[in-house]
């Protein structure tokens, strides 16, 4: 079985057991290690059921791994002849979170 969640503007697939990197949740990892996932957008196995826009009930749970960084991205502005020319890096926070469990 496995399912298509939505975190962080990103659709990810998932099965029970997975590890994904998803953008920092706001509250996570403080606390509790627990994560859910409320907006499921399918449930897939051998009879699929898809939302409308979500499937109502259905529940993706996970368990904190480790606060993480992303690659390096880095953004460079210029604009011709005018001498003007910038440079900056961008690290996103992330979350490691290995799915434990999918409730339909």
């Amino acid at each position: 079985m496995y399912a298509v969640i939505e975190t962080g503007g990103k659709q990810y697939r998932v099965e029970q057991g997975d590890v994904i990197d998803v953008e920092r949740i706001a509250g996570a990892g403080e606390g509790s290690d627990a994560i859910t996932f409320d907006r499921v957008l399918m449930i897939g196995g051998d009879t699929p059921r898809v939302g409308q826009p979500t499937v109502a009930g259905a529940q993706v749970t996970g368990r904190l791994v480790e606060p993480v960084r992303g690659p390096k991205i880095r953004v460079f502005k210029k604009k011709r002849r005018k001498g003007y020319k910038r440079l900056n890096g961008h690290r996103q926070d992330l979350l490691r979170v290995r799915i434990d469990r999918i409730e339909a």
